[in-house]
């Protein structure tokens, strides 16, 4: 279990890593769509290439923030029974949902989308549009990427509700109860 445990710390590493990494691209997004803004109101001016930088910033900071996001627990999820449940019970639904439905969905979109990031490549394919950015090969590399780092992460929580399935200190039904428990 241990090698399981220093896995898990070295993909929440890595995801951890790039989440701060991207970070910085808000800052960019926010700036690039103020000053689309300002430039498109107030001066009635506007470039193509500026208006798909904020889409791509967008779509890069969703993508590759989502591992992020996991490992911090950020998604949004409809918890009606899961919010008050035990950790064990918990553990066992994030085990079955990474197991059957988000790994064999990413592995899915890993697959299909692969040969389509090949063909941008050799192309060197760009914008559609005239005057916009000239590397859309780059934006659709991010893809298989995100395929990677959001399933490394839920490699992550796997081994992590294997250990909280495991342990017997977290037997308890409700979160209150393992709170008092530890006191």
């Amino acid at each position: 279990m241990f090698l399981l445990k220093k896995l898990a710390d070295i993909i929440d590493g890595i995801n951890s890593f790039v989440g701060k990494a991207v970070s910085f691209l808000v800052v960019i997004m926010v700036l690039n769509v103020f000053t689309v803004v300002v430039l498109r109101y107030v001066f009635s001016q506007g470039w193509v290439w500026m208006q798909e930088l904020y889409v791509w910033t967008h779509a890069t900071i969703f993508m590759l923030g989502a591992g992020y996001t996991l490992l911090h627990d950020g998604h949004v999820r409809i918890d009606l029974i899961y919010r008050t449940a035990s950790a064990r019970y918990k553990a066992l639904v994030n085990i079955l949902g990474s197991l059957f439905l988000a790994l064999p969905l990413l592995y899915l979109l890993l697959v299909r989308s692969t040969p389509m990031v090949e063909r941008s490549f050799q192309s060197l394919e760009k914008s559609a549009e005239a005057g916009g950015l000239p590397a859309l090969y780059i934006l659709k590399a991010v893809i298989p990427l995100f395929c990677i780092l959001f399933g490394l992460q839920f490699i992550s929580l796997i081994i992590r509700s294997l250990e909280t399935l495991f342990d017997p200190s977290k037997n308890s039904s409700f979160p209150q109860e393992q709170q008092e428990q530890s006191r």
